[in-house]
């Protein structure tokens, strides 16, 4: 076989002499290697379909009432403050309902009353005696005898005001200054009938009780003077309501009442503050 014959045969494909062979397909681009497969695809379409709740800024899942959408947030924020509300309502209420009168429970007793019965009716006070709503002012005078046999009577000494000027602006009082004249005509009043009568044991004792007080007072301001001695002692209270507040309506007398004690003569160890 010469030179020409080969290379015929090289054209033509081996074994198969004159007839032409298959021809080997060129190489075209490649694929590329991060394609998804068709299975993968699928899957990544499943998994965006259920999406988890979109965390909160802190980075984790939204939860309680803030996994709610906007529309029941403010159904639940409604529903609270209603509940708030009615609470609210109902401790003042019932606080109105077992506190002492005054102005507001009077002026809106009915809504109190129909709010109340028969649910919650109360069979407790908050407080037991009710609060005072007055102005009570203890005063004293003095008839003052000199060596010479004169007398004279000195005014009204208002100890309550004293006593009132001294604890105002006072962070620690003593109790003296706060209890001790009202406690002593709390305990004359509680003892003695509206003719200052004594009533029991306790009457006469209240009565030593109260004049002592009125003849240490008097000889700590000086009533009887260098050369004088407190001889007897008269006690009188006054008496004023404390004003209701202007939106109440409500009318009450601003006339003092008094109630005026007969003279009491002091004893002998008494006439310059001293126990007898």
């Amino acid at each position: 076989m010469d030179a020409q014959d080969k290379g015929s045969d090289a054209r033509h494909g081996p074994g198969q002499p004159g007839v032409p062979g298959p021809r080997t397909p060129l190489p075209g681009p490649a694929a590329p290697t991060d394609a998804p497969s068709a299975g993968e695809g699928q899957e990544a379409e499943g998994t965006g379909a259920a999406e988890q709740p979109s965390p909160d800024p802190s980075g984790g899942p939204r939860t309680g009432v803030a996994a709610l959408s906007l529309r029941y947030q403010i159904g639940a924020a409604l529903a609270l403050a209603a509940v708030a509300v009615t609470v609210c309502v109902h401790l003042g209420m019932t606080f109105l309902h077992v506190a002492p009168p005054n102005t507001v429970s009077k002026k809106h007793s009915e809504t109190i009353a129909d709010w109340v019965y028969p649910e919650f009716e109360q069979n407790w006070k908050l407080f037991a005696p009710n609060p005072l709503q007055q102005n009570v002012s203890v005063q004293v005078r003095a008839e003052i005898r000199t060596p010479d046999g004169a007398s004279r009577t000195t005014g009204w000494y208002d100890l309550s005001a004293q006593d009132g000027r001294t604890i105002d602006g006072n962070l620690a009082p003593s109790h003296t200054q706060q209890n001790e004249l009202r406690r002593a005509w709390d305990f004359y009043v509680s003892t003695h009938d509206d003719d200052n009568r004594p009533v029991g044991l306790r009457g006469a004792l209240s009565e030593s009780y109260l004049r002592r007080i009125m003849a240490m007072r008097l000889d700590r301001a000086d009533a009887a003077g260098a050369d004088g001695e407190v001889a007897r002692v008269q006690v009188r209270s006054r008496t004023t309501q404390v004003p209701p507040p202007s939106w109440s309506g409500e009318k009450v007398s601003d006339k003092a009442v008094y109630r005026v004690l007969p003279w009491w003569l002091l004893p002998e160890g008494e006439t310059r503050g001293g126990i007898g």
